[in-house]
């Protein structure tokens, strides 16, 4: 028994139904019944860790979020983390994050990962990470494909004031494409490449059945017409933020100096 992470699939559930949510679960039977799993998710909002949680709910499991450490430094957070098997993140020193992760998968776990590592401004999927299908190689387990579309339309990093996190009744649509399997001696680049695609594949496909996308908003890909940053465009706001914060922690270090 978890009787924490019970107590927060309770609260996650009268959350949808306060927020009115219309949830669209596609793909529920890619989910394993048994045995680990690598859990790949594409990453547009702060929020959509959310219903992937509750898709594999109803297919009668619970998945393992990697998350930043630095949640760990707020008590509530760090409480959940311990008695959620949640497996944070420090970024200079991922190795511990990565062992701890293998683990869970040989004991049975589903490890949810976003291979994007951040949240993606343009709504398409960025360039991947390696560590997901290097986890599934090792592990001996299968990388299962997901994708959350429609929650960016709540908190996202580009929401230009635009959240929507109260009674909303927005459609979020969560699909769960069929596992991929990394052979023995496939090179994590390898595996890696076949995840993106059969993602994008997967991320289309949702984007066509979830409905109409006006033209202009903020949430909406510039490919089909939207607001958003196109891919290119993001890559340089990110650039732009990432110096930023080299700058400001080098300034840090030297008034401390």
């Amino acid at each position: 028994m978890e009787p924490v992470y019970r107590t927060l699939e309770v609260i996650a559930h009268g959350l949808v139904r306060a927020q009115g949510l219309d949830l669209r679960f596609s793909g529920l039977d890619n989910i394993p019944r048994a045995g680990g799993a690598v859990l790949a998710v594409n990453h547009t909002s702060y929020v959509d860790f959310l219903p992937v949680a509750l898709g594999l709910y109803r297919a009668g499991r619970r998945t393992r979020f990697m998350i930043k450490s630095e949640v760990m430094d707020i008590a509530i957070m760090r409480f959940l983390v311990n008695h959620t098997k949640t497996v944070p993140v420090n970024r200079s020193a991922g190795s511990d994050a990565y062992r701890l992760a293998v683990e869970e998968l040989r004991d049975g776990e589903i490890v949810a990962v976003y291979p994007e590592s951040t949240i993606s401004r343009s709504f398409e999927l960025k360039e991947f990470k390696t560590g997901a299908a290097r986890m599934a190689g090792e592990s001996g387990v299968p990388i299962v494909p997901a994708i959350v579309w429609g929650a960016q339309r709540q908190w996202t990093k580009t929401d230009t004031g635009n959240r929507q996190m109260g009674r909303s009744r927005l459609p979020v649509a969560v699909s769960y494409g069929a596992p991929l399997h990394v052979g023995a001696d496939e090179e994590p680049q390898s595996a890696t490449a076949r995840l993106h695609e059969e993602m994008t594949t997967l991320l289309h496909h949702v984007q066509d059945e979830y409905g109409p996308h006006p033209h202009g908003e903020f949430w909406v890909p510039a490919r089909l017409g939207g607001s958003a940053p196109t891919p290119e465009q993001a890559r340089g706001i990110e650039d732009a933020e990432a110096a930023a914060k080299a700058a400001a922690r080098e300034q840090r270090a030297k008034g401390g100096q």
